[in-house]
């Protein structure tokens, strides 16, 4: 059945992939975003489909249905995302825009699915659990977060962002469901961001030094695109859903050193590995996720892995950095 999806953050890396996807299963989508941390450019491709709108709107003001009648799905990705303090497109370049976002923008999007009796999924965050303190981390965790720390204005307002999307569920009947995203990477990152993915492939095929931040002993779980939207689809579209809390990223945990030493090989450079500056504050030292719950309810689990995943996203680059 076709459906009208509305995809906030649809010109973002996991949003713009998300778009792509549900165009070709046959859906109208109406993308919306501001573009702060998004790009035209992920949606060109799009933009000339009939089943595709693109407005570029910030939620933290109210939708206007601008000819669109009946929307069926909301799935909420707006926000910034990148939690590297020299990017210009992190959250932390951002802080007011990120706050706002997740909870003014969450507020909306909420209403807006109680008018059109929609289904709704707030991407939210590995970083809800900041600093954990037990691994790997399940859905039933609350996590180790500062409230006043410089990723608190990411981290906390994911948090209230679940808080009000589980109020709307619970007093005003909503059909909403929340996702916790891992890191995910694969083509069309934003190749100015400053994630590891990022800079260590910019710097192996630039034959730079791969910088690590702190010993390299902190730990990621990456979790490749085409997995991850995937989980998302399979999180909104499953009967049931509605109040869950899923965690959707890829468990195979790797610590920094051990990734630098992979993207390294795959790329055939001959960079060093330098270990430059103290990790950054809050920066968690472990993150994996406990699938066990997307596994037994969705049937969901990461298929690509890291080696063919990183091939595709290392090709991507060497056709797209200067």
């Amino acid at each position: 059945m076709t459906k009208c999806i509305l995809v906030s953050g649809g010109a973002g890396f996991i949003g713009s992939h998300l778009c792509e996807k549900l165009i070709e299963s046959g859906h109208k989508v109406v993308c919306l975003d501001n573009l702060i941390t998004g790009s035209q450019k992920n949606i060109a491709h799009l933009l000339s489909n009939k089943n595709f709108l693109f407005f570029n709107h910030d939620v933290i003001k109210p939708f206007s249905n601008r000819g669109v009648l009946k929307i069926d799905e909301i799935y909420h990705l707006a926000s910034p995302a990148d939690p590297n303090i020299h990017s210009k497109f992190s959250y932390m370049a951002h802080p007011f825009e990120t706050m706002l976002v997740n909870t003014v923008g969450t507020w909306n999007l909420c209403e807006l699915a109680i008018k059109h009796g929609a289904r709704l999924s707030f991407a939210s965050s590995s970083e809800i659990y900041g600093n954990p303190q037990k691994s790997p981390q399940d859905e039933n965790y609350r996590g180790n977060v500062s409230t006043i720390g410089p990723r608190s204005v990411y981290d906390e307002a994911k948090r209230f962002g679940e808080t009000i999307v589980f109020a709307f569920v619970r007093e005003k009947k909503m059909d909403g469901r929340v996702t916790r995203i891992f890191n995910t990477y694969g083509p069309k990152m934003n190749l100015e961001e400053g994630r590891a993915v990022v800079n260590f492939i910019k710097q192996a095929l630039r034959g730079q030094s791969l910088t690590i931040y702190g010993d390299g002993k902190q730990t990621r779980s990456f979790c490749y695109i085409n997995d991850q939207v995937e989980g998302q689809i399979l999180a909104m579209e499953k009967n049931g859903t509605c109040g869950e809390v899923f965690n959707i990223g890829n468990p195979d945990e790797k610590n920094i050193l051990e990734f630098a030493q992979i993207i390294k090989g795959l790329t055939k450079s001959e960079s060093e590995i330098i270990f430059s500056e103290k990790l950054p504050k809050d920066d968690p030292l472990q993150r994996k996720p406990d699938i066990v719950k997307a596994q037994k309810i969705l049937g969901w689990e990461p298929s690509v892995d890291l080696t063919s995943g990183l091939s595709q996203t290392i090709d991507y680059f060497k056709q797209n950095i200067q």
